[in-house]
C-alpha cells in the first residue's frame, strides 16, 4: 500500500507535497509534463488535473483529486492530529472550503481581469467580491494564529498556500495578519521541506 502523486513542480501538486510531508507519508511522484500528460493520469482523472492522488489501498485504488479533498483526505488516513477536534470542525471546514471556493474564485477571476461590477454580479458570483474576500480572511486571521485558532491542522496547508502564494506572487493584497500567518507556516519543518522559505 503506499501513495502515487501525479506531480509538476510547476503546479498546485506542491501544496498536495507540504501536505504529505506533514502527515509523514513519502508518495511516488510520478512526473507530469504538461506537452506529454501519460495515460495512468487520464485514467486515474479523465480531466487531466495535477495534482491527483491514487491511493493504493487494501480494499483497492482510490483517487482523490482537489487539493483540498486531498489535504483532507490524507489527515483522514495518516494523519489523524492534524484533523479538526469536535470543538474546531466549524472553523476548519469553513476556511478549508473558503479557500477552495470563494477566495480562489476571487483571485483567478481578478486575475483573468474580470471583477463584479455591481451588487448583482456580486451575488452571482458566489464570492462577493475580492476585498470582501481579503477582509473576511485578514479578521480571522488577526485574532487567530491558524485556522482553527491556536492550533496548526491540515487545513492550513491548503489555506496557508492559498495566503503564502499569494503574497509571493501579489495576487493577494498584503495584509500584517497574513505576513504573520506566512511567518509561523513557513517555520514549520514539513514547509522548509517541500516548499523551503521564500520569505514571501
Amino acid at each position: 500500500m503506499g501513495y502515487t502523486l501525479f506531480f509538476n513542480p510547476l503546479s498546485r501538486a506542491l501544496i498536495v507535497q507540504w501536505a504529505f510531508a506533514e502527515a509523514g507519508v513519502e508518495p511516488e511522484l510520478a512526473l507530469v509534463e504538461w506537452e506529454d500528460k501519460p495515460a495512468a493520469l487520464f485514467e486515474a482523472n479523465p480531466m487531466g488535473k495535477v495534482p491527483t492522488v491514487v491511493h493504493h489501498h487494501e480494499t483497492g485504488d482510490k483517487v482523490v483529486s482537489e487539493c483540498a479533498a486531498i489535504c483532507h483526505y490524507l489527515a483522514e488516513m495518516e494523519a489523524p492530529g492534524l484533523l479538526p477536534r469536535d470543538e474546531e470542525k466549524a472553523a476548519y471546514f469553513r476556511w478549508l472550503f473558503f479557500a477552495a471556493g470563494p477566495m480562489e474564485a476571487a483571485i483567478t477571476n481578478r486575475a483573468m481581469g474580470w471583477e463584479p461590477k455591481d451588487a448583482k454580479q456580486q451575488m452571482t458570483s458566489g464570492f462577493g467580491s475580492f476585498d470582501r474576500v481579503v477582509d473576511a480572511l485578514d479578521t480571522w486571521f488577526q485574532n487567530n494564529d491558524f485556522t482553527c485558532g491556536d492550533r496548526f491542522t491540515m487545513a492550513d496547508v491548503y489555506v496557508g498556500s492559498q495566503v503564502d502564494w499569494g503574497l509571493r506572487f501579489g495576487s493577494l493584497t498584503d495584509r500584517p495578519s497574513f505576513r504573520a500567518y506566512q511567518s509561523r507556516l513557513q517555520a514549520r519543518d514539513a514547509y522548509k521541506a517541500t516548499l523551503g522559505s521564500p520569505g514571501g
